[in-house]
């Protein structure tokens, strides 16, 4: 996928967009830790031990490997233009199919995770007095299982065979079918909403449950917004070197790739901001992990705030 970018890069009228290398590097430092940070906060927190929240973790390490992957890609660039690795050599090629399969595997698994989750959080809406029942840890586990083997065998295949028009078709393909159906949920959820929250609210104690699982699906709309957002033009790019290789006003836009990349980068960036801003839990973790480093520093602080409680009396 990568190598036909290079292919068609090559602009007359229209000035290649470079973004500098450090620029890369940095969105890629701060999304490693951004969503190390949430798979440690999900992994120490009991109550984020869910199915919602597992896969809130997938989407993490997929957002990480998606870094990873463009992280060395950059350093093979660097060293390329030093001198000291040859980009047509046997290595670079292999492990630029390496780089092309890991972000494939990462785009792929990015948006079944974000299906699976629509998936749960309509579970939890309409079905919630049956959800323990059909959402159970072990169905999560099979699910995440499927999720990381069919990414990683189809990144694997459309690195192999990305020159051929077929796979790339595939590809487009499968984002807007992924879309639909993502958004198909969202707006089904959404327009019967109403409707059912007034009959789970003639419930006794489940009114506060719905406000909290809908605060849920909400939060979800919003990550699948901000992704539609970020990957949306490096779809489009591919779509260009299909229809319109050759064309100058094609090319112009794909003179942009690299700002498209950055794109993609800021979408694993972003996402963990979302998780915190709309997560109570979350926030609550995240301070633990921040301003309690240990137990006996915990205990200091509590101390410290309980002493000045008792001089305010």
């Amino acid at each position: 996928m990568e190598n036909s970018t290079h292919v068609t890069v090559n602009t007359t009228d229209c000035e290649v967009v470079e973004i500098p290398h450090e620029i890369f590097f940095a969105i890629a430092m701060v999304s490693l830790t951004e969503n190390l940070l949430v798979v440690v906060a999900v992994i120490k927190n009991k109550n984020l031990h869910s199915p919602m929240y597992c896969f809130i973790c997938s989407l993490s390490i997929f957002n990480m490997t998606a870094s990873v992957s463009k992280t060395w890609e950059n350093i093979m660039i660097v060293f390329s233009k030093m001198g000291h690795l040859y980009s047509r050599g046997e290595l670079a090629m292999k492990m630029d199919d390496v780089m092309d399969a890991l972000v494939c595997m990462s785009f792929l698994g990015s948006i079944f995770s974000l299906l699976a989750i629509a998936v749960d959080r309509y579970i939890t809406i309409f079905h919630a007095l049956r959800y323990h029942t059909i959402m159970t840890m072990k169905r999560v586990a099979a699910i995440l299982a499927g999720i990381w083997t069919f990414c990683a065998a189809s990144g694997v295949l459309m690195a192999i065979f990305s020159h051929y028009t077929i796979i790339m078709t595939c590809f487009i393909v499968l984002f807007l079918i992924s879309l639909a159906l993502i958004m198909f949920l969202y707006v089904h959820m959404f327009l019967l909403a109403r409707t059912h929250a007034r009959k789970i609210a003639s419930l006794p104690g489940n009114t506060v449950h719905q406000k909290h699982n809908m605060k849920g699906a909400i939060t979800l709309a919003i990550l699948f917004g901000v992704f539609i957002a970020c990957w949306s033009p490096f779809f489009f790019h591919l779509f260009l070197i299909m229809i319109c290789p050759l064309n100058p006003y094609c090319e112009c836009y794909r003179s942009l790739f690299q700002v498209n990349v950055i794109l993609l980068m800021c979408n694993s960036v972003i996402d963990p901001f979302i998780y915190a801003f709309r997560s109570v839990e979350l926030r609550s973790t995240f301070r633990k992990m921040f301003c309690c480093s240990g137990d006996i520093f915990c205990h200091a602080i509590q101390c410290l705030q309980l002493n000045s409680n008792i001089r305010l009396l």
